[in-house]
């Protein structure tokens, strides 16, 4: 399991994971594989109560961790390089949280890979990109019944990233690992007084204050200095 597509459901907003999946991947010259048949799934307890806006969201309650293991307990495949999610970043955090060593893996986003590939969809979210891809079709709404479960979340992110693939003609890995840095690279300011500002645009002074930040978003800082 070089690659795997991985996403969690949390108790609250950035909190402690209730469920993770994940399913292999693979890529190789221009051929994407996701292993469905491989796929892991789990449902955690965490020690603290549920959130109702959490609820709201992946319908996962109380009495569906009740037995379950401790979010502690889980593991990565040793092999693991890559992970891939949509937003990828939250996913990883929650893992963290878990106490999983995440120093060494490449994160890969199809969120920003999505907006890269479909700069003029009307969402980027999942569910939007699965209508968009099936043509608004009954068959995706049959699909997205099971959205925000884990399982099927993993599961319909790899079908978008099958077409990111053929969208932006990746050939590997290595290759998608790389367009997805360079997408992750903000090219205008999302908060603030200069919100909606290209970056390149913004005010000297305000770039310097913003690169003074310790806790400055990593690529939002390779946005700042390239600019």
């Amino acid at each position: 399991m070089k690659a795997i597509i991985l996403d969690t459901e949390t108790h609250s907003l950035n909190g402690l994971p209730v469920e993770i999946a994940y399913v292999p991947f693979q890529l190789e010259n221009g051929n994407a594989s996701m292993f469905a048949d491989q796929c892991f799934d789990e449902f955690y307890s965490v020690g603290e109560p549920i959130s109702y806006g959490a609820m709201a969201v992946h319908h996962i309650i109380e009495s569906d961790i009740a037995d379950k293991p401790s979010y502690k307990t889980f593991e990565l495949p040793g092999d693991v390089e890559y992970i891939i999610g949509h937003n990828v970043d939250y996913d990883i955090a929650a893992i963290q949280r878990c106490g999983i060593d995440t120093a060494n893996i490449k994160a890969i986003c199809t969120l920003a890979l999505a907006r890269k590939a479909w700069p003029s969809a009307e969402a980027h979210n999942l569910s939007a990109l699965l209508y968009m891809l099936m043509n608004g079709s009954d068959l995706a709404r049959q699909k997205l019944r099971n959205a925000h479960n884990a399982k099927h979340d993993v599961l319909m992110t790899g079908f978008i990233l099958k077409s990111i693939v053929r969208e932006l003609s990746i050939q590997s890995i290595e290759d998608l690992y790389a367009v997805s840095e360079v997408a992750r690279i903000p090219t205008t300011i999302t908060f603030g007084k200069h919100k909606g500002l290209p970056i390149s645009s913004l005010p000297a002074d305000y770039k310097a204050w913003l690169l003074g930040k310790s806790d400055i978003d990593p690529y939002l800082r390779k946005a700042l200095e390239a600019a």
